[in-house]
């Protein structure tokens, strides 16, 4: 267990320039506080003490902002950076060495129906190994988001994700891909893609919203051409 633990604040410390110890991750970080109590709500939800691990899910939420849960599968490591705000659903899985930031929603698209057939549907999404989802992004309903993906700030993804795929935007869409690299130095705070990328991405959208702007103004000519011609 201690082994675990120390694991867990050992990778939160490499991929937060802020942590400068264990002692401070363990003492200061609501994403281990959260993960700590979410393994508790786990265990008895797992042994049908529903209410019970729903009681200790909402006391977590109530200590860190952090809402997970207690059905919700999460693998080793999970950092959730800041932490205020997030949501994970109750069909969520989580693998390995994830990244989430503040604001992110892992939820559904639907609300859930009364019968107990619907209720057992997953509704919630899949992230593999090492994925980073940005602040504020929304991922919705059942999608795998594949290793190595990342998703950008405020992005809302309700479609798989290939491996080692950047996507922004609403809706998501990909920007990049490159080669799995999931070390310390390929880390993209925050899910974004690196910077010509991004600009890149900004240039098209311009350049798209200048040709819809030109077609709307040569529409209105024309529309106003025409009624001038009716007026004579």
């Amino acid at each position: 267990m201690f082994r675990s633990l120390f694991a867990l604040l050992d990778s939160i410390k490499a991929r937060d320039p802020a942590a400068r110890s264990r002692l401070e991750v363990l003492l200061c970080y609501p994403s281990v506080h959260v993960l700590l109590l979410h393994r508790a709500s786990h265990w008895l939800w797992r042994r049908r003490l529903r209410l019970l691990a729903r009681w200790l899910s909402q006391m977590a939420r109530w200590l860190t902002g952090i809402e997970i849960h207690p059905a919700a599968q999460i693998g080793k490591r999970l950092f959730i950076d800041h932490g205020m705000g997030v949501v994970i659903g109750e069909f969520t899985k989580i693998g390995d060495d994830v990244t989430l930031y503040h604001g992110v929603t892992l939820g559904g698209v639907s609300p859930s129906e009364n019968s107990g057939a619907q209720r057992q549907t997953k509704r919630h999404p899949t992230l593999e190994d090492r994925v980073i989802v940005g602040s504020g992004a929304q991922l919705l309903g059942p999608i795998r988001i594949a290793q190595d993906a990342r998703v950008g700030a405020n992005a809302v993804v309700t479609q798989d994700v290939a491996a080692a795929t950047t996507v922004v935007g609403i809706p998501a869409r990909a920007v990049q891909q490159e080669k799995r690299h999931p070390d310390r130095a390929n880390f993209k705070a925050y899910g974004l893609p690196s910077g010509g990328q991004l600009d890149e991405l900004v240039e098209r959208e311009t350049e798209a919203l200048r040709r819809q702007i030109t077609a709307l103004e040569a529409r209105i000519a024309r529309l106003e051409a025409e009624q001038k011609s009716d007026a004579v």
